[in-house]
This record gives structure tokens, sequence and C-alpha cells, in this order.
């Protein structure tokens, strides 16, 4: 039987990211380069985003290329990014058959142009799609994105079209890039580092964090099922007591 039997619909979250982590060391274990296993790692978002997409999971955001990144050997960077656009335009048909709509939070100016233009042409063409939203984290940061939503408001309060007074947790929320999307409630860290690496940290403030030993190209529909029912098993007490909660 497989553990997707036994999730209770209803207590599915309705957003959970995912922190893809682990190719080069698979890559590495097979005595192949880094790029290799970036290559192999597609096979490993394929299954979770049709995993999603089966369980009616609104929102999946997946840290694909941090800001960070950019400092890694120019080689590496050239091929992730090569890789990036004939995986946009290899999937589009897939998205499109299984109505997910693609969208993408960070820092996009920074992406070569023809990687620009292939997801924008993907995120044009999925936009109709009412299913599973797809995010892809690319030239993100989480202390980029608050820094950027921090000038934002600075913005609109220099021009007089915020009061700083009613600056709030909204406010600062509509500001990111994640903006209009529910914050996530489970977070999912593959090949076994207990971190979250600047990712997401204003939204993870009540994320339940799940981290695995298994490195990101191995992670299959039976994992992420893993990490759903592991899910399920906690109490989301937001501040509040257990007797609170089960009330």
């Amino acid at each position: 039987m497989s553990v997707k039997d036994k999730l209770i619909k209803e207590r599915l979250p309705e957003h959970v990211a995912i922190i893809m982590d682990g190719n080069g060391r698979w890559a590495k274990k097979r005595g192949n380069s880094r790029v290799f296993g970036h290559k192999n790692g597609v096979k490993a978002v394929r299954a979770v985003t049709e995993a999603a997409a089966e369980l009616q999971i609104g929102y999946l955001t997946l840290y694909a290329f941090s800001t960070e990144n950019w400092n890694r050997p120019k080689l590496e960077v050239d091929a992730l990014m090569s890789l990036l656009v004939s995986t946009i335009s290899s999937e589009t048909k897939t998205l499109m058959k299984n109505n997910v709509r693609l969208g993408v939070v960070g820092n996009v100016d920074n992406l070569p142009n023809d990687v620009r233009r292939k997801l924008m042409e993907c995120i044009d063409k999925t936009a109709g799609n009412d299913g599973l939203t797809l995010n892809l984290a690319l030239s993100y940061s989480s202390r980029w994105e608050i820094t950027d939503a921090v000038k934002k408001i600075a913005k609109l309060v220099k021009n007089n079209d915020l009061d700083p007074d009613n600056i709030d947790t909204e406010i600062i929320s509509k500001n990111l890039t994640t903006g209009g999307m529910p914050d996530p409630e489970l977070m999912i860290r593959t090949s076994g580092e207990l971190r979250i690496s600047n990712f997401l940290l204003w939204q993870l403030a009540y994320a339940e964090l799940y981290f695995c030993d298994t490195l990101w190209p191995d992670f299959g529909k039976e994992d992420f099922y893993e990490a759903l029912l592991d899910f399920q098993g906690r109490e989301r007490r937001f501040g509040k007591t257990s007797e609170q909660i089960q009330k």
C-alpha cells in the first residue's frame, strides 16, 4: 500500500516549499560532475509536481537557484541556466496537460535574457490554468526579498501613498515576491542538511519543517507522501495551548 493511501485529503497543506538539495553529492557518488546531478534532479521535480497536482495542493515552491549560487564556478552556473531553458521548453506541454500554472519568485532581472524569455513565455502560456501553482525560486534569497519589500514600502511612504502608522504584517507580506499567496505550511529539505538557507524567512514563520537524508535526484512521490504524512501527524498550535486547539 502506498503512503498516499494513508493521507487525509482534508488535512493536506495548501502550500509546500522545498529546498532541493543534494544534486552535487549525488553526482559525486557516481563519479560525475555536479551538472550531471542537476540534470537528474529534473526527474524529481517532475515527480513531486505531478504528486502535488494529483493531491490538489494549491502551491508548490521549489528553491531552484539562490542569489548566492551566482558565486559558483561559471561553468556550473552556465550549465544550470542552459538546463533551465531546456527544461522549461520541454515541460511546458506537461504543465498544460496537468493544469499547472507556472510562477517565479526572485530577482528575475538578474537572469540571462534567454532564460527570462523562456520563463515568461511559459508563465504566460500556463496563466489560465487553475490547478497547482508551481513557483520556481530563481535568483532568490529571503534577505534580498525583504530588502526589496522595504524599498517598495519606503517609496509608497515617500510618495504619500502609505501612512507609516499603517504598515503591518499584511502590508509587508503583500510587497514580497510571494504577495497574494498563502504562506507555506510545510517546508521540506532533502540531503540531510538542517538549515533553511535564506529561503522564505518571513513566510516560514509558522511552517512545519521536514528534513530527510534522501538526495534530491532520488526523491520521489513516496518520499513526498512521507513528508505529508509526517506533517499531518503534527499539532499546529500557532502560540496556543494543546487544550485550546482541541476545543
